[in-house]
């Protein structure tokens, strides 16, 4: 951490601490120092000095910068610099302050306590609102640049005090002429988060991001994946072949229209799930607000503060488990 301190130091940023490590990177809270005693809190991510010379490597993490560099949403975490010092890059990102999905699930699992429907649907739906921009989104030249971030888990939604949802680290998307993809050769993903598709070595296109946002909305609603096993291998089997329940016989307050969103999002044909994000979107906004009014920002902000307690979230992280996802798996 001394010398990464040093590194840093010498081009104006004040690294304060770990927040997550991986295999092959590293990401730190960190202050960018700036002229008139300017100060901005931000998170750096970097590729372990180990790894950094390594040219597959630094072709991901480039192309993940150049990818996530232009898109700019409320609901994704922005990139705002890629740099070189010491003979590493480091992305430079926005400070999320506040708390990863999984951290959140884990709180309600310790306190006993079930995540209420319509907020569980309310995140997701920004989750959802964040992949229809992306899915879109086109290249300078108007190029479409067909992502599909294929890493979809709790662990990759971060949720500030304030209520705001923002899905982060691409590193594992797919898009065109900026990232590296063996289709067919390995699976991209968590093995309990995959979609079918990605479990059956397939190529993949947006719709293959919209089955484990499922999973995450199902986990949200009963606090456990239903798809996760101890063997990775099983889990991937549960994905591809175990029965989809009926969600509100295990959650009876999970409505008939919650319930079809969920079971269309767990369509195992992709031509028969949903078939971009915003129409995901557009069917749960329509779940939460149709009759009037329904949940917020805001109310998700006050609803964090009551779990986890103010002095909590007034800190820099509310568990010794950050809120961002472990890197550069």
């Amino acid at each position: 951490m001394a010398s990464i301190k040093h590194l840093f130091n010498e081009i104006h940023y004040e690294m304060l601490r770990k927040l997550a490590e991986g295999g092959m990177g590293v990401v730190y809270e960190a202050v960018q120092l700036g002229a008139g005693n300017f100060r901005k809190t931000v998170a750096v991510k970097l590729i372990r000095e180990e790894f950094s010379a390594i040219e597959e490597f630094q072709k991901n993490f480039i192309g993940e910068a150049r990818l996530v560099a232009d898109l700019i949403h409320t609901n994704i975490v922005q990139t705002y610099h890629l740099g070189q010092v010491g003979g590493q890059y480091f992305m430079v990102m926005e400070f999320v302050r506040g708390v990863n999905l999984e951290v959140f699930i884990d709180k309600h699992r310790e306190l006993r306590k079930q995540i209420p429907v319509d907020l569980a649907a309310f995140i997701v739906s920004r989750v959802a609102r964040g992949l229809a921009y992306a899915h879109q989104k086109n290249d300078r030249e108007g190029r479409h640049l067909n992502i599909v971030h294929r890493d979809i888990g709790p662990k990759n939604v971060l949720m500030a005090h304030e209520g705001d949802v923002k899905l982060t680290d691409f590193g594992i998307a797919k898009a065109l002429d900026l990232m590296y993809n063996e289709e067919g050769k390995v699976i991209a993903g968590k093995d309990e988060y995959l979609s079918p598709e990605q479990a059956n070595y397939a190529v993949t296109d947006a719709r293959a991001d919209l089955f484990p946002l499922g999973i995450v909305l199902t986990e949200l609603l009963l606090g456990k994946n239903i798809f996760r096993s101890a063997d990775r291998a099983q889990s991937r089997r549960n994905i591809l072949t175990m029965p989809i329940p009926q969600f509100s016989t295990l959650r009876p307050d999970i409505n008939p229209k919650l319930e079809a969103i969920i079971q269309k999002a767990l369509t195992r044909d992709r031509d028969q799930r949903y078939q971009s994000a915003f129409a995901m979107l557009t069917d749960l906004e329509m779940y939460l607000y149709s009759d009037g009014y329904g949940p917020t920002n805001e109310k998700l902000g006050v609803y964090l503060k009551d779990i986890f307690g103010v002095t909590e979230l007034g800190g820099t992280s509310v568990s010794s488990r950050p809120p961002y996802p472990t890197p550069l798996r």
